[in-house]
């Protein structure tokens, strides 16, 4: 690279989606010529991509922005956090721009204003996949950007706006290049994966000589075609979702559905605006295991929310002790500014809260240890995220990186893994969270 190449560093907080908004950013400032460089000493601007979700998240990118200006100085702000700009302001009144989440062309025109491009295409070359945050073998695929849901306690709608869903052509498009530069694993993210497509009218488009409607189902289908594995998040569990699970007993779609329940107290539900029918929930649970028993169920609840009594909430630890969920996260409730909930009257005690997540993660804790035992024995596909040493560092099917647990291979530098290679693994032992294994006899 020349030294007299505009140089930008660049701080990407929060989900999946934003991390999204950040690779596309990235490749549109190395299309016209900018490096990317990982420090605040070697930059002439500096781009930070913001979370705004919750208290905490907006804490830790107010802070993220704080430390851009002392370090650097030049600091352009961008994200969720954006949409409230006067909260920035506040705090930081010298950074340069300020704009909302997907906002592109405002970053690049205060990225053009405070450090004009120059240009050479003879050496500026990127990938027509785009530049990734995420190790090579694995990327988001963001199918839609906001939500028609109004949860109580969810402000996303009001930063991200109504759902827009991406022409189905156009997703499978963008995931074939992504498997042609070397993506292992796809990673389908959204606000509301089920939704997809509901504002196109499911509207028909054609990839590889067949059409495809742009709906959840035809999605998995055409995803199926490029021979990754292909993951599932933010399913709202609405019943089409029956749909996908002859996908995953065929092989087609990993068997993961990543659903976030949020609570199983109906009254607690109604409140937060989320499907209430609890108990045709367990029966729906039940019925996707009976056709794909190697399915992999994982999702969130908040603990706390305003009204909860303690009758409440014995209904949710009962509910994640007959439903035996693989995978669960969960955290007390907190208010969120400009949230419908924050309204509601009965808040529950800070130091209830606390003790109530606690035993809820206690008992998800001896289910998953128990589950993950049921394994022992048992031969896994896994994905090879690291090399640690001895140790190869991977993921089996049922786990989705950085959220869920890990398959530790203790042979795996001796049989000569790498990050992106799939092997199967004979499970030695296990934990609370992760798998420990020998690689297995059919290693690829």
């Amino acid at each position: 690279m020349s030294a007299s190449q505009p140089k930008v560093g660049f701080v990407s907080l929060g989900c999946p989606k934003a991390l999204v908004d950040s690779e596309r950013i990235l490749t549109q400032l190395r299309v016209e010529g900018y490096e990317i460089v990982p420090s605040y000493d070697a930059a002439d601007v500096v781009v930070v991509n913001t979370c705004g979700f919750i208290d905490s998240a907006v804490a830790e990118s107010l802070d993220a922005i704080g430390e851009a200006l002392a370090e650097n100085g030049k600091v352009i702000v961008t994200g969720c956090l954006g949409k409230r700009p006067e909260q920035i302001r506040e705090a930081h009144p010298g950074v340069l721009s300020i704009s909302g989440p997907q906002d592109y062309a405002s970053v690049m025109n205060a990225v053009h204003a405070a450090l004009p491009p120059r240009h050479d295409p003879f050496l500026d070359l990127v990938p027509d996949y785009g530049l990734k945050l995420t190790p090579k073998h694995y990327a988001y695929l963001k199918i839609s950007e906001g939500c028609n849901h109004r949860c109580s306690f969810c402000i996303i709608p009001s930063m991200r706006g109504d759902l827009v869903s991406r022409p189905v052509d156009e997703v499978l498009r963008e995931a074939e290049k992504l498997a042609r530069g070397g993506v292992r694993e796809l990673l389908v993210v959204s606000q509301d994966t089920s939704a997809y497509g509901v504002d196109l009218k499911y509207a028909g488009r054609e990839w590889r000589g067949k059409q495809y409607q742009t709906r959840m189902k035809a999605l998995c289908e055409g995803l199926a075609e490029l021979g990754t594995w292909n993951r599932l998040h933010y399913v709202y569990p609405y019943p089409h979702v029956d749909d996908i699970i002859p996908l995953m007993a065929e092989g087609r779609l990993l068997p993961y559905l990543d659903i976030p329940f949020q609570h199983a107290s109906p009254r607690i539900l109604k409140p937060m605006k989320r499907p209430g029918a609890v108990d045709k929930t367990l029966e729906r649970i039940q019925r996707w295991r009976s056709i794909c028993p190697e399915i992999t169920i994982r999702s969130t609840f908040i603990v706390g929310f305003p009204g909860e009594t303690e009758d409440d909430f014995e209904e949710l630890l009962a509910f994640i002790d007959q439903a035996e969920l693989d995978r669960v996260g969960a955290f007390a409730y907190s208010p969120v500014e400009g949230a419908a909930a924050n309204a509601l009257p009965d808040p529950v005690p800070e130091d209830v809260k606390q003790e109530r997540l606690a035993r809820f993660m206690a008992l998800q804790a001896d289910i998953s240890t128990e589950k993950l035992e049921r394994k022992v024995g048992t031969v896994q596909r896994c994905l090879v995220d690291a090399i640690d040493g001895e140790l190869a560092i991977a993921r089996s099917m049922a786990d989705a990186p950085e959220i869920d647990g890990l398959v530790q291979i203790q042979d795996g530098a001796a049989a000569g893994l790498k990050p992106g290679d799939f092997c199967d693994v004979r499970i030695m032992g296990s934990d609370e969270h992760d798998l420990f294994g020998l690689v297995g006899d059919d290693e690829d």
